[in-house]
């Protein structure tokens, strides 16, 4: 009897070592990764909301764009366009320096495209979290709807400084490669 309880105790101590083992080895593999390999991974979400009248209900909020000089707009909570209709991002040059320009994808088009057509005159404030480990998020601006956008492309300035834009558009940019090798299965 005493050598079965000497036994079944050794066992299961070898077993509980190998699971701490084998613990241990997991968490090596999955946290010793080389900055290019977290690089490739970063990404960037951006969520675009409608500036609507002030009320006091729970559907919208008021917000500050511009950290220089906060400007307020009250904003529906619900964004109407995400990360997730973004085909590809790029920081182009423009005639006031630099811009971040969004090209969309065919459902991001749409709905640009319907927003743009049934809200002129109200701003699209757009917020992103980005960087490394997405430590950064801000409202990056809000731009005027002045006319029907049925081109699919958004171009603005952002609140950002240019570095910080091309860490936008890169997140962006991994993200819409992640989200296009996904649907290919």
């Amino acid at each position: 009897m005493r050598s079965t309880l000497l036994a079944d105790t050794m066992i299961t101590r070898r077993l509980g070592f190998n699971l701490y083992l084998l613990a241990v080895l997991a968490g090596l593999a999955c946290g010793c990764q080389s900055p290019e390999k977290k690089r490739e991974k970063q990404v960037t979400t951006l969520a675009m909301h409608l500036e609507v009248n002030q009320d006091n209900t729970v559907f919208s909020r008021t917000i500050a764009v511009f950290r220089a000089k906060p400007v307020e707009v009250t904003v529906d909570r619900s964004p109407f366009l995400t990360e997730a209709e973004v085909a590809s991002a790029a920081v182009v040059g423009d005639q006031n320096g630099w811009s971040l320009q969004l090209r969309l994808n065919e459902r991001g088009k749409w709905l640009l495209e319907q927003y743009s057509t049934a809200n002129p005159g109200r701003h699209m404030a757009i917020f992103s979290t980005f960087g490394p480990e997405n430590k950064e998020s801000r409202w990056l601006g809000a731009p005027l709807l002045n006319r029907r956008n049925s081109s699919g492309i958004l171009q603005f300035t952002p609140d950002a400084s240019r570095e910080e834009a091309e860490e936008i558009a890169f997140g962006l940019n991994n993200l819409a490669r992640q989200v296009a090798e996904k649907s290919k299965w």
